[in-house]
């Protein structure tokens, strides 16, 4: 495995819901290339969706709780 899929690895097992993030960024990138009515709004969408999902983070569960920020 090279070091790029490792780190991609990692940050998925991180996520709460992994499988939904790859399938939003899948979606994100074909709609990129297929054309629309409205561009852009749904390319920017489905971006923040990607972004959002890819900040949900698994809760601890070793009983330690982060300090708040």
């Amino acid at each position: 495995m090279n070091p790029f899929t490792k780190r991609l690895m990692r940050y998925l097992e991180s996520l709460r819901y992994p499988w939904l993030m790859l399938l939003t960024v899948l979606l994100f990138v074909i709609d990129l290339f297929v054309p629309d009515a409205v561009p852009f709004i749904d390319e920017i969408l489905l971006g923040l969706v990607a972004v959002l999902l890819g900040r949900l983070k698994r809760k601890p569960t070793d009983g330690r709780q982060r300090p708040p920020r």
